[in-house]
């Protein structure tokens, strides 16, 4: 149906261009003088171009793109340069190439952001170097380069659609979060601390055969004075809290924030060698057991690249069942909004949980409603930490931790 449409478009802007060019030539036989033949000559060229130019060959033009920034964080430039090359010297007078893509956030853009005009005459190539700033959180498919040309007063209009599909990744703006483990203990956590590269000195749990490195002040002085060999002191490593990370895709203003608190708590914890699981609350479940390694990170990255608000449901109704299966003792959650019910629901089904720290994100001088207060101080009542997170405080999340 396109293609006949496009077919009789075509024919039409034919039998046009031809009416104008018998109309200005009836009009200088019949009328005569040298004005009727002047409209007629001046008329000619025109006419003449318009149609050479509905039989130049479009399959003539190659087109190439090349992404200069493929993957970048939201907030950030994209750059690209098209390159428009044929092989014919026809004359090529008013050409458009224009961006398209199916990211709705990219289309909402100002259009002159992914269009350009210019005039390549007798050139065989032309190259087009743009930018768009601020880019839009997502996974942006880019599918092509449509060209158009027309001719001086648009009596013709050709347009071709160059197929040159590719994928922009705007990953979630972090920010750099000191991390500090929430709680730690001696006997539970699947791994080591940040700090624990420094022994706890205080605690030893036996000894074992000095080896090349050991400090002069682990050796076990006593061991040494009846056997005569030196033997060195055994401290046990502290651990690290189980930790999961909890949060909802419930639609807000401040969705965006959200995302790049996640993503930024993410970054801080499995750079700080620590381990996470994490659960994303929406239409669908989005579960990674295990995050502690920078593989793992990316994946997560990816995923929080394309969420998008679409918890239509109450988070606790959703989760109930999954929050029965978290083992962790520590739990942080974030949301934009708090809630009775999932302060409950966290309560109920989660097993050996020690603590939980919920990161409300807002503004910055919001204030919030009677029922929100009321929710935080629930949330408080129960021994769940509290914390309004806006975005100039986000590097405080974990070395200010403290009830709200």
């Amino acid at each position: 149906m396109k293609q006949i449409k496009k077919a009789l478009s075509l024919w039409g802007r034919i039998i046009f261009v031809v009416f104008i060019l018998l109309l200005t030539f009836s009009f200088a036989m019949f009328q005569g003088g040298f004005v009727s033949w002047f409209i007629f000559y001046m008329a000619l060229p025109f006419v003449l171009y318009s149609l050479l130019l509905i039989f130049y060959p479009l399959q003539d033009i190659e087109m190439t793109r090349q992404i200069h920034t493929a993957q970048i964080r939201r907030g950030q430039k994209y750059s690209a340069t098209v390159h428009f090359k044929r092989k014919l010297s026809f004359p090529l007078l008013y050409t458009v190439l224009t961006e398209k893509t199916n990211s709705i956030a990219l289309r909402k853009r100002n259009p002159a952001d992914n269009r350009t005009m210019f005039m390549p005459g007798f050139r065989k190539s032309h190259t087009w170097r743009y930018e768009i700033d601020d880019m839009p959180r997502g996974e942006h498919v880019l599918e092509g380069i449509e060209l158009e040309v027309a001719d001086f007063f648009g009596w013709t209009k050709k347009t071709k659609m160059f197929p040159l599909k590719q994928t922009i990744l705007v990953y979630p703006k972090t920010h750099d979060i000191p991390y500090r483990a929430i709680e730690s203990s001696y006997d539970q956590g699947a791994m080591a601390a940040p700090h624990t590269l420094v022994k706890d000195t205080t605690m030893a749990t036996g000894i074992r055969d000095y080896q090349p490195g050991d400090r002069v002040s682990w050796i076990h002085w006593k061991s040494f004075a009846r056997t005569q060999t030196l033997r060195t002191k055994e401290f046990e490593d502290r651990q690290a809290e189980d930790l999961f990370l909890l949060d909802d895709r419930k639609p807000s203003d401040k969705f965006e924030l959200q995302v790049e608190l996640t993503a930024s708590l993410l970054q801080s914890i499995v750079r700080a060698n620590s381990s996470v699981a994490y659960l994303s609350i929406g239409s669908t479940l989005d579960s990674f057991p295990v995050i502690h390694s920078e593989s793992h990170l990316q994946r997560v990255m990816y995923h929080l690249t394309k969420i998008l608000p679409d918890l239509d449901r109450p988070a606790e109704e959703v989760v109930s069942r999954d929050l029965q299966q978290i083992r962790a003792t520590t739990i942080i959650y974030v949301t934009t909004k708090l809630t009775v019910e999932m302060v409950e629901a966290i309560r109920r089904n989660v097993k050996n949980l020690n603590t939980c720290m919920c990161l409300v994100l807002s503004n910055k001088g919001e204030k919030f409603g009677n029922a929100d207060e009321a929710a935080h101080q629930f949330a408080v009542s129960k021994g769940f930490i509290v914390k309004l997170v806006a975005p100039e405080n986000f590097a405080s999340v974990f070395t200010e931790v403290g009830r709200k």
